[in-house]
Order: structure tokens, then C-alpha cells, then sequence
């Protein structure tokens, strides 16, 4: 029974039994991992209070691959955690900041459809907006929106922005439309396209490209456009809400 180490960022936890945790993380190697806590529930644990979501860690596996196929105990096992960084425990104390690193982490483990899967971009950039949310430098909203519409685009979903997302004509546009991709020209635009105000796009641009003094000075009411359109954009390719966006406070 192998052991391998990583690091990784705690996505999320459920019970198991009186005193376990299955935990799943999201390590900079090995993609999504799920693995079992043993006794991590008992105030005794050695390394309970690191296995809490949103949590960055150093952890040891131990690999088995013996059991019956779907059982619990097919899972690896959590034999060994370091802290990096208690990022969790501090974004716990500030609801906005905690709903959205909710937010980040469970898109993340959405993203991630296959176990094993290296994904060392998305383990980057979700590592990136907990660091940003912790730090207070951005808004939170900011933060969050800039993490969703480039995890969309990690996965080949980035919404158009300048040319139209069905002709290719150049823009700029100024209708939206989510399932078209982005912004359409006249010609190609479908009923019930939104009409965001030029600043919402420009501000979309800005999420996506780290261009943060930009985004920065954006105006509230164009921080609450771009929130939805984005929000809408990667639900629907995820083909499904995300139980988290309702708790996260806009401004």
C-alpha cells in the first residue's frame, strides 16, 4: 500500500461514522483527491482542525486499492497533514470572504469531474483567489467574479467579449447572450439577449485579464452586472446551479 505526498486546498468535508471525515482536496499534482480522515471528528485528532475546507496543506496519502470497488474503504487515506496556511480558519471569520472561498471551492471540485486528473492550473488559480480573499486587497465580489470567468475559460468556456461569439464579426457589441458564448453583433443576436452597459464589459475584460486598477475603480452598479452575467455564463456550461452563489453577498 503506497504512500504519496502533495499539497493540496481542502474543497470540502462530510461525516463518516462517529469520529471521520471523508475530505476531498485538490492537490497541485494529483488533481481531486478524496480520502478518508480517520478519528479527525475527536478533539484528540493530531490533524483535525487542518482538514477544514479551504484549508492549504501538505498531505500524505496512503493508497488503497484493495477493497471492493465503490466502498468507502477504496479510498486513500489521510495519514499525515502540515499547514501551510490556516487560510480557512481566517476567511471563517468574515461571512462575505467565507461564502465566496464556499463558492470557489465548490466550482472547483465541479470542474474536476474525473479523480487523479492533474489540474495544476485550476489548483493555481483557486489557490490565488483564496490568497486574494484573505488578503482584503480586492473586493470579494471582484475577487469571485475574476476566479469564475477564468475558471470558465481554463476550461474552454471564456466568454466572448469583443467579437461576436456566433459570426466572428468585430465588435464592439452590445448585446450578451449565454448560450451564444458572449457578446453578439445585430445580425446574430437571439431574443432575450441582455444590453449590459459598456462598462460591464469592460470590466468583464479586466476579471479576465488581472487587470486589477482597472477593475479596481469599477462602479458598483456595473460590479452587480458583470456578477450576473458571469455567474450565468459558467452555470449554464456546468448545466446546473451552484449551491453557494445564492449565500455570497453583492454589494
Amino acid at each position: 500500500m503506497p504512500l504519496f505526498r502533495d499539497d493540496a486546498v481542502v474543497l470540502r468535508v462530510h461525516k463518516l461514522g462517529e469520529a471521520d471525515r471523508i475530505v476531498t482536496l485538490l492537490t497541485r499534482k494529483h488533481g481531486r483527491v478524496r480520502a478518508v480522515g480517520k478519528g479527525v471528528r475527536r478533539t484528540t485528532s493530531r490533524f483535525g482542525a487542518r482538514l477544514e475546507p479551504a484549508s492549504h496543506i501538505d498531505v500524505q496519502f496512503l493508497t488503497r486499492t484493495s477493497a471492493a470497488p465503490g466502498a468507502a474503504g477504496k479510498l486513500d487515506l489521510v495519514t499525515q497533514t502540515e499547514s501551510l496556511d490556516n487560510l480557512g480558519a481566517r476567511l471563517s471569520l468574515d461571512y462575505g470572504k467565507w461564502t465566496a472561498a464556499s463558492a470557489i471551492c465548490e466550482i472547483a471540485e465541479r470542474l474536476t469531474a474525473e479523480e487523479g486528473e492533474p489540474a495544476l492550473r485550476l489548483y493555481l488559480l483557486v489557490l490565488g483567489a483564496l490568497r486574494a480573499l484573505d488578503s482584503g486587497e480586492h473586493d470579494v465580489t471582484l475577487v469571485l467574479d475574476a476566479y469564475l470567468i477564468r475558471a470558465a475559460a481554463l476550461e474552454g468556456w471564456e466568454p466572448a467579449l469583443d467579437d461576436c461569439a456566433k459570426c466572428a464579426a468585430p465588435g464592439p457589441h452590445t448585446a450578451f447572450h449565454i448560450a451564444a458564448g458572449g457578446v453578439v453583433c445585430g445580425n446574430c443576436r437571439p431574443p432575450g439577449s441582455a444590453r449590459p452597459a459598456p462598462e460591464t464589459l469592460l470590466l468583464m475584460r479586466a476579471l479576465l485579464r488581472s487587470d486589477w486598477p482597472a477593475a479596481d475603480v469599477s462602479e458598483a452598479f456595473h460590479r452587480r452586472e458583470a456578477s450576473g452575467l458571469i455567474s450565468a455564463h459558467i452555470q449554464w456550461h456546468l448545466e446546473r446551479g451552484l449551491r453557494a452563489l445564492p449565500m455570497v453577498e453583492r454589494g
